[in-house]
């Protein structure tokens, strides 16, 4: 699974069965957890780390977890996907600012060998050849991303985050860290250049051959609290990159990472100012990815960041 997707996968699993309409393991013991405690003088907020696709062997979750969201006045996540509102406006969204301008269509304007490459997943998948052609290559790589992930039997319904939104229902305030159109403008590339996009697009489908073992490497460095394992996973399909393409993936991860840990911490920050008692929920790599992940910043922040 390409690293640079994962933090959008929970609104893109649930449009993907909208627009197409159409393996289990065994129980690891937790030892650690991808849950942290930030504190500053008065006040501590949690923040867990999540992934967006899950299955049943991920259930039950550990007691600390659970008790940590128990004694939590409020829920944030980075996009309330329970909300059924959410899920219309981003659909809309997503096909408004995901399409191709100027009546033209992917295969104008991907190269040749790409254009080839992601006919033949589309046919090894029974999917038509021309489904994605009314994207742009962003917004088609991050749907492509989406597929190939429910492929594997992982499901956005089993995710972590919407484990704990449907838990605080009716129970806890929910708070959204973004905007819908913010995360849409995310997965569909509002600002990208297509070049950028067409560089996303190439890697993704050659790393889509090394989903099935990055998955299984995800699941067991989650359930475990393996941040070691969890980086090996972000990388597994990662080739050697030259100093053109290095460039382009620094934009890839300012897009899908860097400018939103930013955020994400500044609302983590008021949450301690304000003494709210908050859990937050955001995707594991926005945690621990090696660099400008969120827990870095706010350490530096010289805040108190306890795992647990």
């Amino acid at each position: 699974m390409m690293k640079r997707t994962l933090a959008v996968f929970e609104i893109l699993g649930l449009l993907v069965a909208v627009f197409l309409s159409g393996c289990s393991t065994p129980k690891e013991e937790y030892s650690k957890h991808f849950l942290w405690k930030v504190s500053d003088e008065n006040s501590s907020v949690y923040l867990l780390g999540c992934i967006h696709f899950a299955d049943s062997s991920f259930y039950p979750l550990d007691s600390v977890i659970i008790n940590a969201f128990d004694r939590s006045d409020e829920l944030a996540v980075e996009l309330d996907i329970s909300d059924s509102s959410v899920i219309k406006e981003s659909v809309r969204l997503s096909s408004e600012l995901g399409a191709l301008k100027d009546e033209k269509t992917l295969d104008m304007v991907l190269p040749e060998d790409v254009l080839n490459s992601l006919d033949s997943l589309c046919l090894s998948w029974y999917i038509p050849s021309d489904f994605f052609y009314g994207y742009n290559p962003w917004a088609a790589a991050m749907t492509l991303s989406a597929i190939a992930l429910q492929r594997t039997k992982f499901d956005a319904r089993l995710g972590i985050d919407l484990f704990f939104l449907m838990r605080a229902h009716e129970k806890k305030q929910i708070i959204s860290l973004e905007t819908v159109e913010e995360q849409v403008s995310v997965f569909t590339g509002v600002g990208i250049p297509d070049s950028i996009g067409i560089f996303y697009l190439k890697n993704l489908i050659q790393e889509i051959a090394m989903l099935d073992s990055s998955i299984t490497l995800f699941r067991r460095a989650w359930k475990t609290g393996n941040d070691s394992l969890f980086h090996v996973a972000m990388n597994l399909s990662t080739k050697k990159l030259d100093h053109s393409d290095s460039l382009l993936l620094e934009v890839v991860n300012e897009n899908v990472y860097y400018s939103r840990n930013r955020k994400m911490s500044e609302s983590v920050e008021k949450f301690l100012a304000e003494n709210r008692n908050v859990f937050v929920v955001v995707g594991t790599a926005h945690l621990i990815s090696e660099k400008e992940n969120i827990i870095d910043i706010l350490h530096r922040k010289g805040l108190t960041v306890e795992q647990l």
